[in-house]
């Protein structure tokens, strides 16, 4: 998956368009669940973006959706159209959004990805994705480098005060 590198920052105001990945994968939607559930397996995603005939954002249909609304029912994935599972509206925003804002935005709505759109308020164009895992990568990395960081500077004031 390409992602933005993250390096060591540690800003509490990172932008998400520092850490989504910029790769949307998209499905018609009126394809199946079945060509949803291939894409996703072929292409090593846990969601695709999901629009319409004029190319136009409308949806997201995740692996959680075929689970709750394909897997649990007795119909053939190859019968059930995406539109009749998709997860809509679409939860954007802005790219320059600070990741604990779209972490809360994550928490309080119950989902797992968000939409990241460009800037401009009069038109917001998809341009990435991020996931609730891409975020507990983000901290995760953070947080250790915060650690190594605390620990230099530890060992450096004891050298200080011996």
């Amino acid at each position: 998956m390409s992602r933005k590198p993250t390096g060591t920052t540690t800003r509490k105001n990172t932008s998400i368009s520092e850490i989504m990945s910029d790769r949307l994968e998209t499905i018609n939607l009126l394809g199946s669940a079945k060509d949803a559930a291939i894409m996703m397996t072929n292409r090593n995603v846990s969601s695709l973006l999901v629009v319409d005939d004029d190319r136009k954002a409308v949806g997201i249909i995740t692996e959680r959706d075929l689970v709750r609304r394909v897997c649990t029912k007795d119909i053939p994935s190859r019968l059930v159209t995406i539109q009749n599972v998709i997860s809509a509206p679409l939860k954007t925003v802005p790219a320059k959004t600070p990741i604990d804002k779209v972490a809360d935005i994550m928490v309080r709505n119950k989902i797992r990805h968000v939409v990241v759109v460009t800037d401009e308020a009069d038109k917001q164009e998809p341009v990435g994705i991020v996931s609730a895992t891409d975020i507990v990568a983000f901290v995760r990395e953070n947080s250790e480098t915060m650690a190594q960081i605390t620990r230099e500077v530890m060992e450096a004031l004891e050298r200080e005060a011996a």
